[in-house]
């Protein structure tokens, strides 16, 4: 009987220590346990309401957490070009990668295929990073017939200007005629069903202005297609910054309204 019960008692020791295992990563030779940021709000976005004027969209301000916000922009990449890039062009830290696992989960997934009533499950995904913003940027448009679903994280930690401010829109013609204004910055969070009148644009602003753009596409080409653009032109930028005088950029002039 003694050799029964220390018997079970080495077995709930053994299956202890193999649960902690899993939490377990050695550093210089020690265990150190491993802590994942609680990085999204998604209490706030399941009782946020869909809104549909003009089409269905979600704005959600502190998306991401204040804590996580503060700990992703230490791991922010350092972009000095303006445009998108894909991830595999940049250098980033640990907590922006925990991040980007974050975007791309199954809770993730379902909390937008809940919110919208649509069907995620099998959708590949791209992810692009805005660091800077120029003369270029901003002009009205819809997002390609190939995306599902567009969510947009703005992560400055502030932001004073009245430029460079996301504009949902009624119209391709008029950037004034608009549902919301979302100041980029704070983790806010913009979500919309892609449609042929989804216009969406903000006024000038030449500066940093940290954004990731997370999409559900709607097959594998579409999906190759993005990528394989956005790695062209993050290669071409990263060229020609190469060939221009420093003083050339600018990153932190503000634009003139």
């Amino acid at each position: 009987m003694l050799a029964q019960a220390d018997d079970r008692q080495t077995n709930a020791a053994w299956l202890r220590y193999n649960e902690c295992r899993t939490r377990l990563t050695p550093a210089h030779g020690r265990a150190k346990i491993v802590m994942h940021m609680e990085i999204f709000d998604y209490q706030t976005l399941r009782a946020t309401p869909l809104s549909c004027d003009p089409y269905e969209h979600l704005v959600i301000p502190g998306f991401v957490k204040a804590e996580a916000l503060e700990k992703i922009n230490g791991a922010y990449p350092a972009i000095r070009e303006t445009g998108s890039f894909p991830l595999d062009s940049l250098k980033y830290g640990g907590a922006f990668q925990e991040m980007v696992d974050a975007l791309e989960s199954d809770e993730f997934r379902k909390a937008f295929e809940e919110k919208f009533q649509i069907d995620l499950s099998g959708r590949p995904t791209t992810i692009t990073v805005r660091g800077q913003s120029g003369t270029r940027d901003g002009y009205i448009h819809c997002d390609s017939a190939s995306k599902i679903i567009t969510i947009l994280l703005y992560l400055n930690p502030g932001w004073d200007d009245s430029g460079g401010r996301l504009r949902l829109l009624r119209s391709k013609h008029n950037i004034e005629d608009v549902v919301v204004e979302v100041p980029p910055s704070g983790g806010a969070l913009v979500a919309f069903l892609r449609s042929d009148h989804s216009w969406h644009g903000h006024l000038p602003f030449i500066g940093e202005r940290r954004v990731i753009q997370f999409n559900w596409v709607t097959g594998t080409e579409s999906q190759k297609l993005a990528i394989f653009r956005h790695r062209l032109s993050a290669s071409v930028k990263h060229a020609l910054n190469f060939m221009k005088p420093s003083k050339a950029s600018e990153p932190n002039r503000p634009a003139e309204m």
